[in-house]
């Protein structure tokens, strides 16, 4: 067997190259978890808001979820 030897460098650059094809080849998993984060980041921020927010009584939720447009 051979032995081959990288430098620091060649690693670098052939990480680089392995990283660019996975997410060349796998696009729509990635697109799919950074669309997943940013709902969970404006879900977070929207509970966050509703913290500080008026209380509504459930009965005027649902009237309002009941009404139609």
């Amino acid at each position: 067997m051979s032995e081959t030897t990288l430098n620091t460098s060649q690693l670098k650059d052939l990480i680089k190259t392995a990283i660019i094809e996975i997410l060349q080849e796998q696009q729509e998993v990635f697109t799919d978890i950074i669309v997943e984060a940013m709902e969970d980041i404006a879900l977070a921020k929207a509970i966050k808001e509703g913290e500080s927010s008026e209380t509504v009584d459930r009965e005027s939720i649902f009237k309002i979820l009941g009404q139609k447009s």
